[in-house]
């Protein structure tokens, strides 16, 4: 009678159908392209139908949850959810070798970022998994960061002198080298303190200013990538990540790649011209009403020099911050890829 028991037990248990997979998600900034048109759609939608319902998934955004920037992949390591995405460079305080991802004025294309983010990866994935317990499933692009100014600007020599909100911690160490003084702002906070002029310029994505209205407070566009692409990292808590089967595991790496991170990418080269012609006038708008910001246009005298103080003095002084051995590996796989070489 036991053995019939145990019997009917154990085929009842198979019988049963999956339990499935929660995951808790805190995406990036909800107002902005990327969240709206990739995230948003990936998690809700997306996996979960790919999983034939066995994923369900709850999504908030780090603004929704009144979230320290700082601090969404520490919470992240801790297990206070178990995905997270949002900029690389708002977690550099707690690993300066992760500015290596997002490097300025090197990428002038998508591709070209692609390209560097692609070589940065295993760099990523070791710095995501020792500093914040966490699995790397994908990296994917917030359009070029453009300078946002509310004064007149010319060149890129006219910076010299003005407070700038720079959007990563490199960018603050360009702009001071070029001898403007990088301010720390939140994004949120940007538009009032261009008013306010407790700024004169801002760096961002040409897109997420538009989103936010920026051009409401500001005169004149710079279309160089003087803050990188701003790469926004998605992660998966690691014991979350161990958690899952591999079946799972191989739906969510594929899925992910395929579904969010490659079309993410293959939009963000459109988008910059077209967020330029939103922002300028200089063109079609498909977003909306297009505005008259003054479009800048970079030199290549200028955009020589930027390389040189980039080369010069703030990848030095990064190989330095960073420590160890990240100069080595950033030099044998990013700077393969982009031809720059950290003496």
């Amino acid at each position: 009678m036991k053995h019939m028991l145990g019997t009917a037990a154990v085929a009842a248990l198979m019988a049963a159908p999956v339990a499935a997979e929660d995951l808790s998600v805190v995406g990036s900034w909800s107002g902005l392209p990327l969240h709206k048109q990739f995230e948003e759609p990936f998690w809700t939608e997306t996996l979960p139908e790919a999983s034939g319902g066995e994923i369900d998934v709850s999504l908030t955004t780090h603004g929704q949850m009144n979230l320290g920037v700082a601090d969404v992949f520490r919470l992240l390591g801790d297990g206070v959810y178990d995905v997270a995405m949002t900029v690389a460079d708002y977690a550099v305080a707690d690993q300066p070798a992760l500015e290596g991802l997002d490097v300025p004025l090197l990428a002038l294309t998508a591709d070209e970022a692609r390209a560097m983010v692609d070589a940065a990866r295993p760099m990523v994935d070791d710095i995501y998994r020792d500093t914040f317990n966490s699995k790397v499933l994908a990296i994917a692009p917030y359009p070029p960061q453009v300078v946002f100014c509310n004064a007149e600007v010319n060149e890129l020599a006219d910076l010299e002198g003005k407070k700038v909100r720079a959007s990563g911690r490199m960018t603050a160490k360009f702009l001071e080298a070029l001898g403007a003084e990088g301010v720390n702002v939140s994004f949120s906070e940007v538009p009032g303190a261009l008013q306010k002029g407790v700024v004169d310029c801002a760096v961002t994505g040409a897109g997420s200013g538009y989103s936010a209205g920026w051009w409401e407070v500001s005169t004149h566009l710079m279309a160089i990538p003087l803050g990188g692409w701003d790469s926004v990292v998605t992660a998966m808590n690691m014991e979350k990540w161990n958690s899952l089967d591999a079946e799972t595991q191989e739906l969510i790496s594929t899925q992910i790649k395929t579904e969010f991170e490659e079309p993410a990418w293959d939009a963000a080269q459109d988008a910059l011209v077209n967020d330029i012609a939103c922002l300028t006038g200089n063109g079609d708008c498909p977003a909306g009403d297009a505005r008259d910001m003054t479009l800048v246009d970079v030199s290549d005298a200028d955009f020589q020099k930027a390389r040189d103080i980039l080369i010069g003095e703030v990848l030095p002084d990064w190989a330095e911050r960073a420590g160890g051995d990240w100069a080595e590996r950033w030099n044998g796989s990013v700077g393969e890829v982009v031809g720059v070489t950290i003496e």
